[in-house]
């Protein structure tokens, strides 16, 4: 029998779901640097994306032992599907509540060099333009939010997100395009900065 490692993501999805823990273990090596990376990128704060990490890798567990799978051929874009539904269930919850307190950037700000860099200003600055982006693509027609979401979060080419929208690259390059300009329309409206400092 081949090595574990040599499996494809859905090869060790359909060990895991029989028994095999190796096979689930070898999937979270290959992607917990990716998707702890693409939660961080949104929410900067080290507990807060420990905790939602957590979250998303127990989700993905009792999903697959539940048998609710379906195979897409992209294991990265399922788990970061659920990754970035926990930071937005995250931020609906803390919506009401705008206000920052240093300790929430503490690590940030001693620990992380680029941000050092910054001042304290424009690193809260750079949270409140991921989180309004976050926020922004839920005010887009279906159409054009399933592309950004497939081009963004589960790093689809144009070709296969054509392909698995039933449409032609032309059609998707545009509902993208379309997405980028009414997401900046929807920020101006709205007095939304959305510029990365």
């Amino acid at each position: 029998m081949k090595n574990l490692n040599q499996f494809t993501d859905e090869e060790l999805v359909k060990l895991y779901e029989k028994g095999n823990n190796g096979a689930f273990e070898i999937l979270l090596l290959r992607y917990k640097s990716k998707v702890y990376s693409y939660i961080y990128l949104i929410v900067r704060n080290k507990e807060l994306t420990e905790d939602i990490f957590q979250d998303t890798f127990i989700k993905a567990i009792a999903t697959i032992q539940q048998g609710r799978y379906i195979e897409s051929g992209k294991f990265l874009g399922w788990i970061n599907r659920i990754a970035h539904n926990l930071i937005i269930d995250h931020f609906r919850r803390e919506k009401n509540e705008n206000t920052y307190s240093a300790n929430d950037f503490e690590y940030d700000i001693i620990n992380n060099t680029k941000l050092s860099e910054k001042s304290f200003e424009e690193t809260l600055s750079n949270e409140q333009v991921l989180n309004d982006v976050v926020r922004l693509i839920d005010f887009l027609p279906e159409s054009q939010r399933s592309v950004v979401r497939m081009r963004f979060f589960e790093d689809l080419s144009f070709k296969e997100i054509a392909e698995k929208t039933d449409v032609s690259i032309n059609t998707a390059l545009g509902r993208m395009r379309y997405a980028l300009l009414n997401m900046r329309r929807i920020a101006i409206e709205n007095d939304v900065y959305l510029e990365i400092k």
